[in-house]
């Protein structure tokens, strides 16, 4: 473990000590932000919330057996020892950069507007059949948790995977300035969190801000499906991945079968190989080069990546399928933008049986919010979908665009401005056979959904 101890935060965040004497050089061993995941040896974050103050825990912290706590004021009959700085969020961004600088390790940084945290999990798959790796947990993957994130590294670390998430211009350089990361990776450039970036230009702008902080021996890993990325120069060595036989490493001969896997075969300049993915979703055609091509960076076999590939499995909220005797579920709920969802009706087209899409909204997209809305109803009667429900203020117009397109066919839509009423009605909608896909922004709050559809169809 390296060492970080209450006296050496003090010194590098400029904060003051408070505490005995002999509690100056405890060590600590990670950390974290609610109490109620302190382990022992943990610094514990203080960070005052809209609805929650953690001063008001920092002894429940020391009771769980936090060796010491970052705190914006006194805490009154503290049990431990604590160093006060004036801003914990900003004293523990240098804290983690701090952290990050002890480890001389290859660490690999992931951004994206879609397919972020699958390309985490498949690049990390792919090297934990060599390395032992760190990689990111659950959402940590913005200012407060990527510094937590790097606090978690280990003597044992052999690699670190780190997911890096912004939404306005600026985040990522702070998070850069972290992470430092040898490859970076970037999956495609989309329209999440347009309303504050302004457009595609601007998003391209304030993802690729991470480039100012990799050395210029660092590897660009960027999906040249996305003209955008194509044709970016990040000023050192550059890979492209995707479908396209324009990449310096692509996927041939993909073949599905339904829910359960995907086949495909990589192509690059070192040859050909197959891989399997036992899971469902044709999005991981376009991510799997990248997590090929990092394997081979990093001097892994075609063997250990196809075994790599094997001992993947996706995270809960992101494609995630449920099978029963009557329906198939595809829990997609964690998040949603223009381009995920497109991605998630192409997906589920494919896939024989009725089509049962259930869509909410696609937040923080601005003036453009109406206009994309409605292109994804014209979208799903596109690809076929015979059931769109609707919920949300905008998915109204998800609802509209479906309506108005001469390709739904026979396929049908409702909309329900009431979740209650979604719920109401669900059981009655579904029928033995379908194939049901639920995706909505995180805000949407979706995941309530799930277990009305599975009830009783188990």
């Amino acid at each position: 473990m390296k060492a970080l101890t209450p006296q050496r935060i003090s010194e590098i965040t400029g904060g003051i000590y408070k505490g005995g004497e002999n509690d100056r050089n405890l060590i600590i061993k990670g950390a974290v932000r609610d109490n109620r995941d302190v382990k022992p040896g943990n610094l514990f974050v203080c960070i005052k919330g809209a609805r929650v103050d953690g001063h008001t825990f920092a002894n429940d912290a020391f009771d769980s057996g936090a060796s010491c706590c970052l705190t914006e004021q006194i805490i009154e009959n503290a049990k431990g020892p604590y160093v006060i700085v004036e801003s914990t969020l900003e004293a523990i961004k240098i804290i983690g950069g701090y952290y990050r600088s002890l480890f001389d390790i290859p660490i690999i940084g992931i951004t994206g507007s879609v397919g972020k945290t699958t390309m985490k999990e498949l690049i990390t798959a792919v090297l934990s059949e060599k390395y032992n790796v760190l990689k990111t947990e659950m959402n940590l993957n913005n200012e407060l948790g990527v510094p937590l994130t790097l606090l978690s590294l280990e003597e044992k670390h052999e690699i670190a995977v780190i997911e890096m998430g912004i939404s306005d211009f600026g985040e990522m350089s702070r998070l850069a300035q972290m992470v430092r990361p040898e490859i970076f990776v970037m999956t495609k450039i989309g329209y999440a969190h347009i309303e504050e970036l302004g457009d595609l230009q601007g998003v391209l702008r304030a993802k690729t801000e991470a480039f100012r902080y990799m050395k210029s021996t660092g590897v660009a890993v960027l999906n040249g499906d996305d003209n955008l990325l194509f044709g970016y120069d990040p000023k050192m060595r550059k890979i492209t991945f995707g479908l396209g036989k324009h990449n310096d490493v692509h996927v041939l001969n993909i073949n599905t079968n339904g829910v359960d896997a995907i086949e495909m075969v990589i192509e690059s300049d070192k040859g050909k190989f197959p891989i399997e993915i036992k899971a469902y979703g044709s999005h991981l055609a376009t991510l799997a080069p990248a997590a090929a091509v990092i394997g081979q960076l990093l001097e892994m076999t075609e063997k250990e990546i196809q075994n790599g590939f094997l001992s993947y499995k996706p995270v809960e909220g992101r494609s995630r399928v449920t099978s029963t005797k009557d329906i198939i579920l595809i829990d997609d709920c964690y998040n949603a933008n223009p381009n995920s969802v497109k991605a998630a009706l192409t997906s589920i087209s494919e896939l024989p049986g009725r089509h049962v899409v259930i869509l909410g909204d696609m937040l923080n997209l601005g003036k453009h919010s109406k206009q994309m809305h409605r292109e994804i109803g014209v979208f799903a009667a596109e690809k076929g979908i015979e059931l769109l429900l609707c919920h949300g203020k905008q998915a109204r117009f998800i609802y509209e665009g479906f309506l108005s397109s001469d390709l739904k066919d026979d396929g049908k839509t409702n909309y329900y401005s009431d979740m209650t009423e979604l719920i109401g009605e669900i059981p009655q909608l579904i029928e033995k056979g379908d194939v049901i896909l639920v995706k909505a922004s995180r805000g949407m709050y979706f995941e309530k959904l799930l277990p009305v559809i599975l009830k009783e169809k188990i």
